[in-house]
């Protein structure tokens, strides 16, 4: 899962069968083929080309209203030794794609770039994909209100409850029948429509965070379609919980997270940034500064909000435990609540541009998360839940619990989540961090669980989100690489140690 933030702010040999699809189901039109071309507003790769597809809004009426997916792609470098299509299946939920390919190619080794076609797009609502809005303002798009932090005396608050109210009713109105649409299940229907599109009867993918849900609903809806998928910082496929696990497991993705952060802010390398002389007085430190902001936040202008108050803290370490390079940002918000320097320069604030891609992230996010599974309408629930949690998980204080706008949700799932099984080739490899804030460890063993034999999971010894050519690892980069390359995974599932 993805935290959107601002200022202090996610068979294994199968032979590939190019020019040939996969029968249409009854009723659908043939999907019409990329016309590639230059992107629009350039792209970060010169190499790099775009087009737009159709699909339908409802994949139960084939033949109603439409919206255009935005989708780009790569070449394959040496087109002798091209395998197929390696789409790349971004996170989120509401995370854009587009750019996808050039950001992968700066990044996977040169064996990957010759045997594949790099392939992106912007799911439905998001970027170019005909874009949702649920018309936010300003204020409740500010990083405290993405997720569902609790009042400060623990509550769930009504404040955090006339949020959720009114984001559920913003989104009602102004977002729409592609709002409504916006589900898993769809996303894969859409990922075929795109494997249809390029002419291809099986496709590779390279799934991360939210992405790995819809990968392996992908590989759950057509496993016959599917040639090697790559699932990369995993979500837990719960068939009943779905989101409500997802959201539920920041409190234990946190607590695996933060001792790598209170042992690097307790040692020399944090340098000026230092917060104590060991892990365990960082964690009171922390603790303590977001007591302190709780009762007295900070004055900041410029921000959005414009106070740095204790959820503002909490938000800011939280996103901060995704990378190590993040480090410094979470230390120096402490060292300002302990007034030993002042709060950063928020910089300037987002363009029109920004804006707009912020609200239909956010609109996307909120709709998948409302979409896929039914959440509880007791709001009496939330509260006790926020009480046991905040006692459970101080660190993230009741957040991965409490109630969001799906609790206030206008419509219900149209269709169950994704029940992911071992039905299918055996063509999975899963890659996973052991102390991963947003996808923890133990969610990713349930999604193995679920795959049976179809999987194998290569665990690394690393913190942080996103495993695959991310964290320095060589024997787990390997190991993906050569899955990638020749569809040879390990026997059974590896482990990975920390690197050096």
């Amino acid at each position: 899962m993805r935290i959107t933030r601002r200022g202090a702010a996610l068979a294994a040999t199968t032979t590939v069968l190019l020019g040939l699809t996969a029968p249409l189901a009854a009723g659908a039109s043939a999907p019409d083929r990329p016309a590639w071309g230059a992107c629009a507003g350039g792209a970060p790769d010169g190499r790099q080309q775009c087009a737009e597809l159709t699909v339908p809004i409802d994949y139960a009426q084939p033949a109603g209203p439409t919206l255009r997916l935005a989708v780009s792609r790569i070449p394959a470098a040496r087109p002798d030794q091209r395998r197929g299509a390696l789409v790349l299946i971004p996170g989120g939920p509401g995370g854009s794609g587009l750019n996808g390919p050039s950001s992968a190619a700066k990044r996977l080794p040169q064996s990957v770039l010759d045997r594949y076609d790099l392939i992106g797009f912007d799911p439905r609502g998001v970027g170019r994909s005909s874009p949702v809005s649920c018309g936010l303002d300003h204020a409740d798009l500010a990083p405290g209100k993405l997720l569902p932090w609790p009042a400060p005396d623990g509550q769930g608050g009504d404040a955090n409850l006339a949020t959720g109210q009114r984001v559920a009713d913003r989104c009602a109105a102004n977002g729409g029948p592609v709002l409504r649409s916006i589900t898993t299940r769809n996303e894969a229907r859409d990922l075929d429509r795109i494997r249809q599109a390029l002419g291809e009867r099986r496709i590779s993918a390279w799934a991360t965070s939210y992405g790995t849900y819809a990968g392996a609903a992908y590989a759950t809806m057509f496993p016959d379609r599917t040639d090697r998928i790559l699932l990369d910082s995993n979500d837990n496929p719960d068939p009943v919980l779905a989101e409500r696990s997802w959201l539920a497991a920041f409190a234990t993705g946190a607590e695996d997270r933060f001792p790598d952060f209170a042992a690097w802010a307790s040692s020399p390398e944090a340098g000026e940034l230092r917060i104590a002389d060991t892990p365990e007085q960082v964690r009171t430190a922390y603790l303590t500064a977001a007591r302190q902001l709780d009762a007295a936040p900070l004055p900041w202008p410029g921000n959005n909000p414009s106070v740095l108050d204790g959820n503002g803290l909490r938000g800011t370490m939280l996103n901060g435990l995704y990378a190590d390079a993040r480090f410094p940002a979470v230390a120096a918000l402490i060292q300002a609540a302990q007034g030993r320097r002042p709060l950063p320069d928020p910089g300037p604030a987002p363009d029109a541009a920004a804006l707009a891609q912020l609200q239909s992230s956010t609109a996307v996010s909120a709709a998948t998360l409302c979409n896929d599974v039914a959440w509880p309408r007791d709001l009496g629930s939330y509260a006790t839940a926020v009480a046991a949690d905040r006692v459970a998980h101080p660190l993230t204080a009741g957040m991965p619990v409490n109630a969001t706008a799906c609790a206030f949700w206008h419509w219900q799932p149209a269709e169950p989540p994704v029940r992911v099984t071992s039905d299918g080739p055996s063509n999975v490899l899963l890659v996973q961090n052991l102390r991963d804030p947003a996808t923890p460890y133990a969610g990713a063993l349930k999604l193995r669980a679920a795959f049976g034999d179809r999987a194998r999971m290569v665990a690394v010894d690393s913190g942080g989100h996103g495993a695959y050519l991310a964290n320095g690892n060589a024997c787990g980069d390997a190991l993906v690489t050569e899955f990638l390359t020749t569809g040879h995974r390990p026997a059974r599932d590896a482990f990975c140690p920390k690197a050096g």
